[in-house]
């Protein structure tokens, strides 16, 4: 029996759609309910205690490593006093509740209890066993926490790991690119891909000024043209930092094999788009400048 051989892309594939149904929560009204329900109402509060709550009660410096791309004193105005208002295990308690009334209402109770749903958190669930945890705080904090009993919840829970996995890898890349958190996003806004200037003023806590000190730095080294578009170079350094994401997130991919990758990423593409149809991302969210 010929065993097929992983393509080059095939874990960015995955990922892509799995990263977008872990991602859905975060615009959630299910989530601000829940949140609020125990004390957590701001919404920059909200986004910090949820994704950092499984590191512990730790303080803005050890948040602003870990997110990379958000400006420090936004982050320490909100960390750590979200702690004194909600313990880290009351918010992930919490951040479970909102993502099952999350899915449940995105995909419908019939995807939820599905077959295919349950082969897809299967499938997950065994790609994030060849994950590392060396270098990958955010990823090795939630490998921590126990995996959900119901199907749609462990599908979520495997999906969050790839996804922080090879998001702890991606900032590995982008610090050997020598961008710094700002620039990363003003290059990846330029690719058409990233989130819109109001979206990076708004939820990372820039201002225009240092948008457009980023942009000038950026021109200075090459990458980005006039117009603020990505120069030869800049397209090459972004494809740079993408097939080295790919080569430090190989592992999953290679240890679920081709075929099931294929398979993995059908389920999730589909859910996706799903939740996609059903609202699940703000229409202003990614766009060009």
């Amino acid at each position: 029996m010929t065993t097929a051989v992983l393509e080059p892309r095939a874990g960015r594939r995955c990922h892509n759609p799995l990263n977008s149904l872990h991602a859905a929560h975060y615009f959630s009204p299910d989530l601000g309910r829940e949140l609020a329900a125990i004390g957590v109402t701001h919404p920059r509060a909200v986004n910090f205690a949820v994704r950092s709550a499984a590191l512990g009660p730790v303080g803005p410096g050890a948040v602003t490593a870990a997110f990379y791309n958000y400006k420090h004193e936004l982050v320490a105005e909100h960390v750590p006093a979200v702690w004194r208002t909600a313990a880290p295990e009351r918010v992930l308690a919490a951040r479970v509740r909102a993502v099952d009334a999350t899915l449940r209402r995105l995909l419908g109770e019939e995807a939820v209890a599905s077959d295919e749903m349950a082969e897809a958190a299967r499938l997950a669930l065994r790609a994030t066993e060849a994950c590392s945890r060396a270098a990958r705080p955010l990823y090795s904090a939630h490998a921590d926490l126990p995996v959900p009993q119901e199907p749609h919840l462990a599908f979520w829970h495997a999906a969050t790991l790839l996804r922080e996995h090879r998001g702890d890898g991606h900032l590995a890349a982008l610090m050997s690119a020598g961008l710094d958190g700002l620039e990363a996003l003003v290059t990846h806004t330029a690719t058409g891909r990233g989130m819109t200037p109001p979206w990076v003023f708004t939820t990372r806590g820039w201002t225009r000024q240092e948008w457009d000190a980023a942009v000038g730095r950026l021109r200075e080294r090459g990458l980005l043209d006039a117009d603020g578009e990505l120069t030869e170079q800049g397209v090459a350094l972004r494809d740079e930092i993408e097939a080295e994401t790919d080569r430090l997130d190989r592992a999953p991919y290679e240890h679920l094999g081709a075929e099931d990758v294929r398979r993995l990423t059908e389920l999730a593409i589909g859910f996706a788009r799903t939740a996609a149809a059903a609202g699940a991302y703000p229409a202003d969210l990614i766009g060009k400048r």
